[in-house]
């Protein structure tokens, strides 16, 4: 069977179907024809028995001398116009009144005429002198006493040339229907190969194997939609990245049930554009293809990249360039610091040096992590340091109030989330020359508060409750921006936290969060 192709192994497997289906039911029905000849022959030759036997010729002529002279005629007339093989009658010892052949006429019989002389009927197969017969036996009664019986044969041979005959025309029916059935089976056969491109269950095998290896072995996601947008297929990554537990739960979703802005973008797919989406707080880079076959489009496949690990990597690289710059451009204002002093010094001015060294001072609290008070959090305070620097670059000033107090927190990276999208959208909300502040306190309880705010244009209160939705953004229509604020929403709601936007006293906008003090601690899951 491996050595065939499959066209010949579905039509030598439907061939023996139709041959099993042809076979039995001919059988059946050749079964159920020989039963029917035999119903109607025995039906015939028992009602020509009954009327020869109670013919009142045939019974009156027992008293006669000579009774086969009656009888012969009689009984030769009725089987000419029956269509059976013999009508013998016989009186009480068995002795032949008719025969076919006369000359058998006065023999006694050459079968046990018992059963009928005893006064019951007889139905069976008996071999007697014109051959094997099915045969009728029923008694000849005269004022309710046996003096005879009457025997009404078929000729087996006679009954098969009847069958044979009504069969000939259901045989050709047969072979004609087992011929239909092996084109069908070819036409099938053909069929399904032409639906299976042409390809061996081998090679079947070895591209389903070879898609499941590939599918779930690449790191990035992909989702298969159908013409209606459900996922068909997802691989492992896919599931990962849309935090679900396995491929199966986004088999028949919908997109929109996965992602938001998924739809648009399959809507949109060309192969070519790519949209931001935003799976949780995960940032994912989405790229949508159209899937033709035979100029028809079937679905849409989707790649799913996770950009969040590239957006912290960017985001530190961007802090530690920015902290660089800032060391090096404050290495520089301490040497002309320094050169200032010596030369003072020099002059002998000791007074005026003292007073450029008050003036510089010692670089302010989140210079030193270590201490005792400010912000303690080393994830947090490293933001704040890059924010700064990146402030400087932009002309923008950025005030960090000197009351802001954070001890150690759970080093998950939320707070440094929240806090560098806030001043990001802050410091571009300001612009060159604004100023931003953000202040950072825990009340009695513990309570985490954060509150940043710009002297900007503000947000219009009619758009205040799209700053929160995903895509929504005031600077462009660029789809890389609008998932930084969005972000931050969900990170504070899962820490059961609050969010609001309200405007500064500077005209700009002010972002306050609020976390409860239980939930403050708490990793992401």
């Amino acid at each position: 069977m491996k050595a065939m192709t499959l066209r010949t192994q579905l039509v030598l497997l439907q061939v023996v179907i139709v041959l099993v289906l042809v076979l039995t039911v001919g059988l059946a029905a050749m079964l159920m024809q020989e039963r029917q000849i035999r119903e109607a022959s025995q039906e015939r030759m028992i009602a020509v028995a009954q009327s020869v036997a109670q013919l009142p010729t045939i019974v009156d002529s027992y008293d006669d001398d000579d009774p086969a002279a009656v009888i012969q005629p009689i009984a030769e007339l009725i089987r000419d116009s029956s269509n059976v093989a013999y009508v013998v009658v016989t009186d009480d010892e068995g002795i032949r009144f008719s025969h076919p052949n006369a000359d058998r006429i006065g023999e006694p019989v050459s079968t046990d005429p018992s059963v009928a002389l005893s006064g019951d009927m007889y139905v069976g197969t008996q071999t007697g002198t014109l051959g094997e017969s099915w045969r009728v036996k029923v008694p000849v009664f005269s004022d309710g006493t046996v003096i005879g019986q009457v025997s009404v044969g078929i000729l087996e041979s006679d009954l098969r040339a009847d069958f044979m005959g009504d069969i000939t025309g259901f045989l050709l029916a047969l072979g004609a229907a087992t011929v239909i059935g092996v084109v069908a089976a070819t036409g099938v056969a053909r069929i399904v190969r032409r639906r299976i491109y042409g390809l061996e269950p081998d090679e079947i095998r070895g591209l389903l194997e070879t898609r499941e290896a590939t599918l779930h072995g690449i790191r990035e996601g992909m989702l298969a939609l159908d013409e209606e947008g459900r996922v068909s297929l997802c691989n492992d990554s896919a599931a990962r990245l849309l935090g679900l537990s396995s491929p199966v739960e986004a088999i028949g979703r919908s997109a929109a049930e996965l992602v938001d802005d998924l739809t648009t973008l399959i809507a949109e797919a060309d192969g070519a554009n790519q949209r931001l989406l935003l799976s949780g707080e995960r940032v994912l880079v989405a790229r949508a293809a159209p899937v033709w076959v035979q100029d028809r489009r079937v679905g849409t496949v989707v790649t799913l990249m996770d950009r969040t690990e590239l957006d912290h990597a960017l985001r530190d690289l961007a802090g530690a360039q920015s902290l660089a710059e800032g060391l090096r451009a404050q290495h520089h204002e301490f040497s002309n610091t320094l050169h200032t002093i010596g030369g003072l010094i020099e002059l002998g001015e000791i007074d005026a040096a003292r007073r450029v060294i008050d003036r510089a001072g010692d670089g302010g609290a989140l210079s030193r992590l270590d201490a005792p008070d400010g912000v303690q959090d080393i994830e947090l305070a490293a933001v704040l340091l890059a924010k700064r620097a990146r402030a400087r670059e932009l002309g923008v000033l950025l005030t960090i109030s000197d009351d802001c107090r954070l001890p150690a927190g759970p080093g998950d990276g939320d707070l440094g989330t929240v806090v560098g999208n806030l001043l990001d959208n802050a410091l571009d909300a300001a612009g060159h020359g604004g100023n931003v502040a953000i202040s950072i306190a825990q009340d009695d309880e513990s309570n985490l508060q954060i509150s940043v705010e710009d002297d900007g244009p503000g947000v219009p209160i009619d758009r205040r409750g799209d700053v929160f939705r995903l895509g929504y953004s005031t600077k462009s229509d660029d789809r890389q921006r609008g998932y930084g604020l969005t972000l931050v929403a969900r990170i504070v709601e899962r820490r059961h936290g609050s969010v609001e936007l309200s405007p500064s006293d500077s005209g700009g906008a002010r972002f306050t969060v609020r976390i409860p003090a239980i939930h403050l601690v708490e990793t992401a899951t």
